[in-house]
């Protein structure tokens, strides 16, 4: 078994050879005096989201700590991106997947989790997942992957090519090289603690800013410090917010949070593919309206600057959501003020 676990490593190991690191790309916003905006484009992973690291860091942690042996079935509560990325690391080493999502996933991600041999179990709404996934472990004997619990630890916050070492090297060549603020939003809570943490060791002075949508409780728990918060509600903005305090939230190294309206996000990733031609998720949105505050913010008080944040995955997992105008209007509502906002800005 010890040998089957050291070439399960190897071949995850060897798949990160094979990936080059995704893109960092400088928005073109001249209005913007002194500061300048830039999306890492995560969407480049061979899963097509951030959360492609996220499952190539549980995988390893799971194996080396021995939870997951030859033909373990891995269980994980997913809206969909993690579960994406965490089917193709179990059809790479050959273990059964099983995905527990919300029935109103998008259909293209329950695609992907099928094209990479996983199954989907479905449960009526986010607060449902965790309890099902738990439930589904035990009568198979199986391993409850937990993103939620686990994706904190599971990264090597100081280095090793995590996302904020690839940052800074990417941003060492530009004009302001440290950022004055990274921005993003969270889900597990892992990335962002991956990046307060890696700050802080670095001693760099940049400012993290958690950006959070409605329908979530990391923003309420932060500002009164309640880690029991809970919610009955499910984010409408996939990949982000939580209905609990997961216990990856750390928010010691945070900064700042700002909650985002889910009509701001939608608007802003409309706006973003008519700046640069790419259609983004709506989690982008989140993140790059954030960004977009921060930057207008510094340039009233005369401040000069860079700040990143993470373009997550791409837009065309949700066309017949966020890019479908009927779907828009009747899941998110009116996104007329945020649009007319973002074009009188800029």
């Amino acid at each position: 078994m010890a040998d089957w676990i050291v070439e399960a490593i190897e071949k995850i190991e060897a798949d990160v050879r094979r990936s080059s690191d995704t893109h960092l790309l400088k928005l073109p916003l001249p209005q913007l005096k002194g500061v300048d905006i830039y999306l890492k484009d995560e969407s480049t992973h061979p899963t097509g989201s951030l959360k492609h690291r996220l499952a190539r860091s549980l995988f390893l942690y799971a194996l080396c700590n021995g939870k997951i042996v030859r033909d373990t079935p891995v269980i994980e509560a997913s809206s969909g991106s993690t579960a994406v990325s965490e089917a193709y690391f179990a059809q790479m080493l050959g273990l059964p997947f099983i995905a527990v999502m919300p029935r109103k996933t998008a259909q293209s991600k329950i695609d992907k989790i099928t094209l990479y041999g996983g199954q989907c179990h479905f449960v009526d709404s986010s607060p449902q997942m965790h309890d099902a996934a738990v439930k589904l472990a035990a009568e198979m004997g199986g391993y409850f992957m937990d993103q939620f619990m686990y994706a904190e630890r599971a990264t090597d916050w100081r280095g090793n090519n995590n996302i904020a070492e690839s940052i800074f090297e990417q941003m060492s060549r530009e004009p302001h090289p440290v950022p004055h603020t990274l921005v993003m939003s969270a889900g597990t809570g892992g990335t962002s603690a991956t990046l307060g943490r890696y700050l802080r060791y670095r001693g760099h002075r940049t400012q993290l800013v958690v950006v959070d949508p409605e329908n979530s409780v990391f923003y309420d728990s932060y500002q009164t410090r309640d880690d029991t918060l809970t919610a009955d509600c499910s984010s409408r903005i996939e990949g982000i917010g939580r209905p609990r305090v997961e216990k990856s939230f750390q928010p010691d190294v945070i900064d700042a949070m700002m909650q985002v309206p889910d009509a701001a996000s939608v608007a802003t990733i409309l706006w973003l593919e008519r700046l640069i031609g790419r259609k983004a998720g709506a989690s982008t949105g989140t993140n790059l309206w954030g960004a977009l505050k921060v930057a207008r913010d510094m340039v009233d008080r005369g401040e000069t600057g860079s700040i990143v944040t993470l373009l997550c995955d791409g837009g065309e997992r949700y066309l017949d959501t966020y890019y479908n105008p009927a779907w828009v209007q009747e899941c998110i509502g009116d996104i007329t003020p945020y649009s007319e906002a973002l074009e009188d800005w800029f």
